[in-house]
């Protein structure tokens, strides 16, 4: 490996060689007359500069080299560019100019003085096509004709000739450097190789495939990407998708320049489309005239798969680390031991939360950061335990937090404060939301530790309808369910997912589903009667559309990790084919008197003050959970501001309110005895 202090010494004495020859020929095709004062100037610089051969060498090529090699310049398109660079490094050169020009004013290099001056020139140097103006290697500035116009080196060119690197600055913001880190998981080292093995071609860059990583494990795809990279000897940059120009003028300057540098540099270009929205059809074009045109490897990141249209182009599936391989991440990120003393909890965090490296090691660090200053605590002979398990709550807290931020603008998150005593439901319902319970706390050991996954991971979702009227606890019991089993919950408004437009459903569910992934948490699919229904019989291409996104929807319920319930009006529209492939049927009765008796009882917090409330006559309110939870609050409000304890006139004057909003009367069979109830006890 050449040492870059030897190698900046070789490249700055093969410029100064090179500057030093041209020198010499501008020297003599200067007018003798011009030079006459400035001439012991220069023939004493000449002296100085005309070195023996460089006794320097090295095994990369000097920047010049690069450049000649890499954009095909003839020697005397090498001359022009060294001309225009020895201007920017070389006083002398500017009186030369003037001198070799016969004209004072022009102490700057042309066209007509190239020409003129330099060896084995040619005329085709000059044109647009041409490597020395195609590629921006220098400028021509404003003149009355083109042989005599000002040239002027390319900035970027400049520093690159003299050995410093850096990017241009028409491409600072746009596109970013991605680290190389070996740290990869065994499944995304495997897709790394793949991709050097699909690059190994011999032939033009543009000849190579476009590498396509899809999926939604966005850092993952980083780290696969800048792996690769680094093993076929290329410099990962990033590029968003949003950030891809569209207009085509600034489209066609980004990648001259980029091309000009990854041909030089050994640059690869990922464009990353995963947020692109598919509506975006101006920039979504942009992106495949820039990537099929591109010359230079070229990655693409996407959430579904992007098809080519010229250039050839290879997809790889990129998933989240499988569990064996997170246990690795979870095993190196909290170290010996902190590992040891979580041993146990860490296994739930693996079969729960499905999460990329970085992710998992952002939870660890504030959990470890936690256990280090706790570490040199005296602790009593339980505090151990007590402490093992607040590290561990903290633990699966931060993975639920790590989770959140994909679903947040898909979904509502329900703050979740129920539990099994605010249910009140017939014991069989009871029974089987316990169950269902179980199947979600227990999938890992039964699936995975015990074996029923199989090979297939097809249905081993837990999937459940909750069916009844508005009110009657379904909301509830899926929030029971989230604190229970320590879940994140959010509600999923299927009405404002469906969609009339052929795959824009499917496509708003995959979101859903894709975002959730990752944390596992219990998915509320409100209103389901828009979406299902009697809709097995096919009569015309509505009905076969619908039957497509009821299948797609069970189809990722069935595969889903965690817990998705569907909600429910009105059981009798769903078809029986599509309740066969739900786990879980739960009907919520309309409550009886007795059962709503018990709502009244618990329906107002202990904090609140209440005086004369007869839960049997409130029961005669014939109103679902939900209503009565709503003229308990409206109740509640009445009693502070007359700055009383809630009692029986303030839930009849709530009552009537609710019942108005319901657009139905308050019978007289309703608050049968009310009035005549005192108002002290």
């Amino acid at each position: 490996m050449t040492d870059p202090t030897d190698w900046q010494a070789h490249n700055h004495q093969t410029l100064m060689e090179h500057l030093t020859r041209l020198r010499q020929q501008l020297i003599a095709h200067a007018d003798p007359d011009l030079l006459a004062e400035s001439a012991l100037h220069l023939s004493n610089e000449a002296s100085d500069g005309a070195q023996a051969p460089s006794a320097l060498s090295s095994s990369v090529p000097s920047a010049l080299d690069q450049i000649c090699n890499g954009f095909c310049l003839s020697p005397f398109e090498r001359d022009i560019l060294l001309l225009c660079a020895g201007i920017e490094l070389d006083a002398s050169f500017r009186i030369l100019c003037a001198a070799a020009q016969g004209d004072t004013q022009r102490t700057y290099p042309t066209f007509s003085l190239a020409l003129a001056v330099l060896s084995d020139a040619h005329w085709s140097a000059l044109t647009p096509m041409a490597p020395l103006r195609r590629w921006k290697l220098l400028d021509v500035g404003a003149g009355s004709s083109l042989t005599f116009s000002p040239l002027r080196v390319d900035e970027w060119v400049l520093h690159y000739l003299v050995g410093v690197l850096h990017m241009d600055e028409r491409l600072l913001g746009m596109v970013e450097p991605v680290e190389f880190d070996d740290d990869l998981v065994f499944s995304h080292w495997e897709l790394a190789e793949q991709m050097v093995a699909a690059w190994s071609l011999d032939g033009d860059v543009a000849s190579l495939p476009i590498l396509q990583l899809c999926g939604n494990e966005i850092s993952s795809k980083r780290a696969i990407a800048a792996t690769a990279c680094h093993f076929a000897g290329l410099h990962l940059h990033t590029l968003s998708g949003y950030a891809v120009p569209t207009q085509f003028s600034d489209l066609v300057q980004f990648r001259l320049i980029w091309e000009r540098e990854a041909a030089l540099v050994g640059n690869a270009l990922m464009i990353e489309c995963d947020e692109l929205e598919d509506t975006d059809v101006n920039r979504n074009g942009a992106i495949t005239y820039l990537s099929e045109s591109l010359r230079s490897p070229v990655i693409l990141t996407s959430s579904d798969r992007r098809h080519g249209r010229q250039r050839p182009m290879l997809t790889f599936d990129v998933y989240a680390p499988q569990p064996d391989e997170q246990h690795q991440i979870w095993s190196a990120a909290l170290g010996d031991a902190l590992h040891n003393q979580l041993n146990g909890h860490i296994e739930r965090m693996v079969a729960q939360f499905n999460l990329t490296g970085p992710a998992i090691q952002a939870a660890c660090a504030k959990v470890r950061a936690e256990w280090e200053r706790s570490e040199h605590q005296q602790a009593e002979p339980s505090g151990e335990a007590v402490e093992t398990q607040t590290l561990a709550k903290n633990l699966w807290d931060t993975c639920r937090s790590q989770a959140r931020p994909k679903l947040e603008d898909m979904a509502q998150r329900i703050e979740c404060s129920a539990d099994w005593d605010d249910l009140v439901l017939p014991e069989a319902q009871i029974q089987i939301l316990q169950e269902l319970s179980a199947h979600v706390h227990q999938r890992s050991r039964v699936y995975e530790e015990w074996g029923f996954g199989g090979k297939s991971k097809r249905g081993l979702g837990t999937s459940a309808l909750f069916a009844g009227g508005s009110g009657t606890g379904k909301t509830m019991a899926s929030e029971v369910l989230a604190k229970q089993l320590n879940l994140d919950l959010y509600r999923i408004d299927l009405s404002a997912v469906v969609s009339k437009y052929i795959g824009e459903t499917e496509k708003n569910l995959r979101r859903v589903f894709d975002a959730a992934e990752s944390g596992g948490a219990i998915l509320l699919f409100d209103e389901a009667d828009a979406l299902f229904g009697k809709r097995s019989e096919v009569k015309d291409s509505h009905d076969r559309h619908a039957n497509v996104e009821v299948s797609y929807l069970l189809q990722r319920m069935e595969a889903y990790r965690g817990l998705s319930i569907l909600t429910t009006n009105l059981k009798s529209a769903l078809d029986t084919a599509f309740l066969r492939r739900l786990r879980f049927v739960i009907q919520f009765p309309f409550p009886d008197a007795t059962q709503r008796a018990e709502i009244w009882r618990r329906v107002f917090p202990t904090k609140a003050p209440t005086e004369g409330l007869m839960p049997e006559k409130l029961a005669q309110l014939n109103v679902a959970g939900g209503n009565i939870r709503n003229i308990a609050v409206n109740a509640a409000f009445m009693a502070a501001e007359d700055d009383e304890p809630v009692m029986m006139k303030h839930v009849l004057m709530a009552a009537k309110a609710e019942y108005m909003k319901l657009e139905r009367p308050l019978t007289d069979a309703e608050v049968r005895g009310w009035v005549a109830t005192p108002a002290k006890a």
